[in-house]
């Protein structure tokens, strides 16, 4: 059905795309990325600079789970050189494009191919797929259904280690270099410029790790950030996993989560962009806890992205927000 509805929306554009032909088109004669998510915009512009005129197909402030191509998008990702996006089961969507429009696409690149993949996790406490909402259902797979199966469900936040960043990056580089040779060695040069950036960022979370009292995060909210916990190795407690909705949790973990706020003295509940707040919320209404938002990037919201927040900004209030959250 996904495939007929992205086929049929390419249709319906037809007409106005011929009404348009007598008009040549504007060509700035950079180089032309689409990106699916935010973290691969912003690495994108990094990297392409001047050369490049990225575009991001999820526009901010959008729910990237529930997200559906319009006509316009699946024009934008055909006419692109370049198309990056995350892969995996929450970007079915895009299969169905490359299906029909890829073959015009001269470089297109899954981010999730590019690293060590971690497998999704259901940790103490935390809300089961029962209770995922119906729209989440058609993007993550109930995890009843994957005990019954021999298929793995992977963690797709992949981006939320600046570790794992750094591979992105290159493999982001890669993608730009084979689209656009002529300015292969500028590419490289504000990639490895970058990377060095996100170390610096890097050690910056690991001082943050060594120092602190505690190793456990609480977050009233989904968990998206299963690869930054993995390479800090820190623990953590949450509400409901990475790909699900934002849902009201059952009284057994949210009476969970409370307990643990309270036994170990957690002075910060974690919430995540663009979430609703109301668990971590009744968390810290109960316990006393602060209310912290830790940025997964996934997503930024419009007011952020017009003012030029970006990846780094973001992770940088990460590191504070972990220093108060681990004191």
């Amino acid at each position: 059905m996904k495939r007929f509805f992205c086929a049929l929306l390419a249709g319906l554009m037809l007409p106005a795309l011929c009404a348009c032909a007598q008009q040549p088109p504007q060509d700035s004669g950079k180089l032309q990325v689409v990106c699916t998510l935010f973290p691969y915009y912003d690495f994108a512009r990094v990297i392409g600079g001047d050369e490049a005129e990225v575009t991001l197909l999820v526009a901010a402030g959008k729910e990237t789970h529930s997200f559906e191509p319009t006509p316009l998008d699946v024009i934008r990702v055909s006419e692109a050189d370049v198309f990056l996006y995350n892969g995996g089961e929450g970007e079915q969507w895009v299969e169905d494009i490359l299906s029909s429009a890829g073959g015009n696409i001269p470089v297109t690149a899954a981010m999730m191919d590019l690293v060590d993949l971690h497998s999704e996790e259901i940790v103490e406490g935390m809300q089961v797929s029962g209770h995922h909402d119906h729209d989440h259902d058609e993007d993550c797979e109930h995890h009843e259904e994957e005990e019954d199966s021999n298929e793995v469900e992977y963690d797709e936040h992949i981006w939320t280690s600046p570790v794992v960043a750094q591979s992105i990056c290159r493999g982001i580089c890669d993608a730009l270099c084979k689209a656009d040779r002529e300015n292969a060695e500028v590419y490289a040069a504000r990639t490895e410029e970058y990377v060095a950036q996100l170390g610096e960022l890097d050690a910056a979370f690991r001082e943050v790790v060594e120092n602190a009292r505690r190793d456990t995060l609480v977050f009233g909210d989904r968990f998206p950030l299963l690869y930054f916990c993995k390479t800090y190795g820190l623990h953590y407690r949450a509400a409901f996993h990475g790909c699900a909705g934002d849902t009201e949790p059952s009284l057994g973990t949210l009476k969970y989560l409370i307990d643990k706020v309270r036994d170990e003295n957690i002075p910060v509940v974690y919430t995540i962009e663009l979430s609703s707040q109301k668990v971590a919320r009744a968390i810290a209404e109960t316990t006393g806890a602060k209310v912290v938002t830790f940025h997964s990037c996934q997503q930024v919201t419009r007011e952020e992205f017009n003012s030029g927040a970006s990846y780094l900004t973001l992770m940088w209030d990460n590191v504070e927000a972990l220093r108060e959250g681990l004191s």
